[in-house]
Formats: C-alpha cells, sequence, structure tokens
C-alpha cells in the first residue's frame, strides 16, 4: 500500500519499535514517505526519520527524565492543528503507541476534532526487549502466563490500580518505566507472595548496541542497580524464564557488541558500512570529515564524453567515480549505448557493484584492491597506444596515470568530483570522546584522515585507549604521517574486510576496558 496526501489532512498514529530501526513495520515506512511533518518522541530511533520526504518538517515532541518539550494536551492540540491544515501527520511514538504510549488519548482528541487518523501497531518494548536480551516471556517449561504492567503510574490518580496480588501469582511480569518505583515494585511483589528469590532483569537501552542488562533477584535487584547506576529508561522483567539468559543470549554477545566505531565516511556512503557494523553488534557512529560534490569545472569530463568512442579503458578508481560520470553522461544526453566497445575496470568489488548494477559486465578487476593493484594487473596487457579515460576526484594520487603512460598508453584524467571537508565540528567529536563512546575510529581513504586532522586540528591526537583502523597501506600510511597510531589494519580493502579486522583483533588486546 502507497499512502496519498489528502487534501482534508490526516494522523498517522504510529508505534516506532523500541530502538532498533529495523523492527519498523513496512506499513509505518510507507506512511512516512508520504509525510508532510513528523512528531516523533524521545524514544524514536532517529534513523527512522531519514523515510520521511526531503521537503518534511520535523517537530520534537519527546519527554525524558521529567523534562516535557512539549505537554500532552500540547501534542494533542498540535496534531489536530497540522491535520487540519492539510497536512499528513506521522505520530511517530516508541514501541507501540497504545501499550502505555499514550496513543489513545491523542485518537481520542483526533475523534473529538472529527480528524481522520489510523493506527499504526509498533513492536512494543515489552516484547522486543527481553527478546533481545535471550529473555522468552513464556516457555512451556515454566510459565505460560505473561502480564505486562506499567511502572510509573498516573500521578494524579488517588491510588494504583495495580493489583499486586494477582500480579505475584503471574509467572512472567513485565514493568514498563520501572526503575524510578523498583523498591516500591519489588517490595509489594514480595509483600503479596512473590518469592524473594525470583530471578529478575533490568535491561537498558534494549535493541541497541547500547543494550545493559542487570540480573538478580526481588530481593537484591534495588542493591544491585544502585551499586550499577542503573538508570531509566529500562524495563524490568520478573520470573523464571530469565534464567534462560544464560543460554538464549544471542544479541550481547555479537562480536563487536557496544564497541563504538566512528564513521568518517560521508553521510551518503557510511550507510553500508554502519549496517555491517550492526550486524555484529557495534554501534555505528557517523562522524563524516568529508562531504562528495560536483568538480567546479565540468569541461574536461565533458570533452571526454563527446569522444567517448575513442577510447578503449574507462577505470574508475571509486563509487564516486562512477555515480559522477555516469550522472554527467546522463545530463549530456548520452547513456550506457555509448560506452560499447570500451573495456572497464573497478578498482574493487564495491565500485564493480555500481557498474553491474547498471548492466554493464566488468572487464577487469585487480587483486589488490589499490591504485598499485590496478597496473599490477595492466602490465600484463599490452596496452601501448591505448587510449585510457581516468575519470576520479579532482586531488589524488599520480601513480595511476603516471603507471599507465610508462607502459605506452595514452591517458586522460578527468574531474569526475572533489572531497570537501564536511563542516563538522571539533567540539561534537570531543564531546563524544568525553562520554567514553569512542573505542575505534575508522578512517577509508586519505581524505578522511586529512580532513579529520584540518576538523581536530594538527595537535590532536586519538586517547590511548581509542583505536584507529584503516582501509589499506595508503590510507595507512598517510594516517600515520598525521600522527596517529594504526591499531588494526586488514588484508582485503573493502567495507566487509575492515569489519572482519575488527572482529579478528583480540577484544582484550584492541579494546581495552575503559576505567576511567
Amino acid at each position: 500500500m502507497t499512502y496519498q496526501k489528502s487534501k482534508t489532512g490526516k494522523v498517522f498514529i504510529i508505534g516506532a519499535g523500541p530502538g532498533d530501526a529495523g523492527l519498523i513495520t513496512l506499513k509505518a515506512v510507507e506512511a512516512l514517505l508520504a509525510a508532510d511533518v513528523v512528531v516523533y518522541d524521545n524514544l524514536v530511533n532517529e534513523e527512522l526519520l531519514k523515510f520521511a520526504p526531503p521537503q518534511a518538517r520535523f517537530i520534537y515532541a519527546g519527554k525524558k527524565g521529567g523534562d516535557h518539550t512539549l505537554s500532552q494536551e500540547e501534542i494533542n492540540e498540535l496534531l489536530v492543528r497540522e491535520a487540519q491544515a492539510g497536512n499528513a501527520v506521522a505520530r511517530l511514538k516508541g514501541g507501540d503507541p497504545f501499550i502505555f504510549g499514550r496513543g489513545g488519548e491523542e485518537a481520542q482528541m483526533l475523534v473529538e476534532h472529527n480528524v481522520a487518523f489510523e493506527i499504526i501497531p509498533g513492536v512494543t518494548s515489552a516484547i522486543a526487549v527481553p527478546a533481545y536480551a535471550g529473555i522468552p516471556l513464556t516457555h512451556r517449561g515454566f510459565t505460560s502466563t505473561v502480564a505486562f504492567v506499567t511502572g510509573h503510574e498516573d500521578p494524579t490518580k488517588e491510588k494504583s490500580d495495580i493489583d499486586w496480588l494477582a500480579l505475584a501469582k503471574i509467572g512472567t511480569l513485565v514493568f514498563l518505566m520501572g526503575v524510578k518505583n523498583l523498591a516500591e515494585i519489588t517490595k509489594e511483589l514480595i509483600k503479596n507472595g512473590k518469592s524473594p528469590e525470583t530471578p529478575v532483569a533490568l535491561i537498558r537501552n534494549g535493541t541497541l548496541p547500547t543494550q545493559q542488562v542487570l540480573v538478580g533477584m526481588l530481593s537484591n535487584i534495588v542493591i544491585l542497580a544502585h551499586a550499577n547506576d542503573f538508570r531509566p529508561p529500562a524495563i524490568l522483567v520478573v520470573g523464571d524464564v530469565v534464567d534462560l539468559r544464560d543460554s538464549l543470549r544471542w544479541f550481547d554477545n555479537k562480536p563487536l557488541f557496544g564497541l563504538g566505531v566512528v564513521i568518517t565516511r560521508p553521510e551518503r556512503q557510511a550507510d553500508d558500512l554502519a549496517r555491517l557494523l550492526l550486524e555484529q553488534g557495534a554501534n555505528p557512529i557517523s562522524f563524516p570529515t568529508i562531504a562528495i560534490e560536483p568538480p567546479d569545472d565540468w569541461g574536461e569530463l565533458d570533452k571526454a564524453l563527446e569522444r567517448l568512442e575513442s577510447y578503449h579503458w574507462l577505470i574508475f578508481t571509486s563509487a564516486n567515480g562512477v555515480r559522477f560520470f555516469f550522472d554527467r553522461l546522463r545530463q549530456k544526453e548520452k547513456d550506457i549505448r555509448d560506452l560499447k566497445g570500451i573495456k572497464i575496470c573497478c578498482i574493487g568489488p564495491a565500485t564493480a557493484r555500481q557498474i553491474e548494477e547498471k548492466g554493464i559486465s566488468v572487464d577487469l578487476i585487480p587483486e589488490e584492491f589499490i591504485a598499485e593493484g590496478i597496473l599490477k594487473s595492466f602490465s600484463i596487457l599490452d596496452i601501448h597506444g591505448k587510449k585510457i579515460l581516468l575519470p576520479r576526484a579532482v586531488k589524488a594520487r599520480d601513480i595511476l596515470p603516471e603507471g599507465l603512460k610508462k607502459m605506452g598508453a595514452q591517458v586522460d584524467v578527468v574531474a569526475a568530483y572533489q572531497t570537501v571537508n564536511s563542516g563538522r565540528k571539533k567540539e561534537e567529536f570531543l564531546s563524544l570522546l568525553d562520554a567514553h563512546a569512542v573505542d575505534v575510529i575508522t578512517f577509508t581513504s586519505s581524505s578522511t584522515v586529512t580532513n579529520f586532522v584540518e576538523i581536530m586540528g594538527k595537535d590532536f591526537v586519538p586517547p590511548s585507549r581509542v583505536r584507529v583502523a584503516c582501509i589499506g597501506p595508503v590510507t595507512a600510511a598517510t594516517a600515520r604521517k598525521a600522527g596517529f597510531q594504526v591499531d588494526i589494519e586488514q588484508k582485503e580493502y573493502t567495507m566487509q574486510g575492515l569489519v572482519q579486522s575488527l572482529i579478528d583483533c583480540d577484544k582484550n588486546r584492541c579494546y581495552p576496558k575503559d576505567t576511567n
């Protein structure tokens, strides 16, 4: 289903899931794609905002630790006002909007004002968070009953609606937002018959690489929570099923779980590396040091495009070169048919994939995914007198064109794109270091290194606990020249190779526990 714009306006009350952006539903994504306005809460993963159109307006309505950006009444009024203005409003709420999410109150307000609305359920944290901690809420060998309870009732109520005596008889209890009232919850359960030795688990930041799990018993979980400075928001699970965590852990024992890995690639290219890191449990942190832009002058590339038929080889040394070359080819009212008869070389599989997705075969990929590897591959071919087109960045090493010329080739080097400083601020990165969120800084090209130095200053040196990982010897050499100790390199110069090198590095040696 694809949602259409409504002239009268409509509100979609959407469950955004528990935190992991991959748990959003397809129906929710479709509603976001059609949104004019997105109203989102504190616990919503901001990665989901990327699904909204570029022109959409974003309104943060988060509530954190009693600090409300907007009161619930103001949020209700906002939804009505935006819909009555004719907008499609995506109201993103953490978890499921109808499970302790006050989505029912917002829907009632819309009904009162005759505003069209739709409820799109979400994966509730009450189920997903325990699952990511390896705790099944029901199990034939343990219990067939489960109850979901708010750990934070409406403070305006004169007395609690919770039937503690009935709850104490249920096999598994899940308390949402229960850390603040943890002492009261445990006291009431024990008082009403729950064994003090009942296993319990506190789960914070569930489904995210920063997930924390604290296991204890009803009798000591309050002491453990204080000792470990376990802060909200968190979910409390009470029941014998908690004992299954030891054998069913699957998420927080991934190879790179919790490792904070800084990605310095451009934002548009960071997603592939971030996805690979997430699959291994790492926490990818985007801090792009470069941005990719068109060259200041298309002149040389345009001239080359006019005489494409004269070239024997077309060499791409990056996916960016592919993207900008074909964009310009299309702008000049040409297409892949104009490449007939031209052989294509790509520096590595990622670049080759960009070509193959256009329905074009790649003739040559070197064994080593660097310029030297391309030269080695061409050294066994007869390219004397052959014309080679090399569309690449404005600033790049000359080793490839010079090496090809020495083999007798005629090489036209043309600017297809340029790398510029991203404009990110030094203070942003320093705040990540202060929060001890960074374990590894990754560099995927020399330009990411040089621009990182430009942002941070020539005197900046990463703390000894932070590792530096580089793709390929050229990038590593640039990092060392900048004064960085390169701790992690890999034999395969790809994103997959980089992630594998992080995995292969002994955790105790490479990622020492931060004791500061």
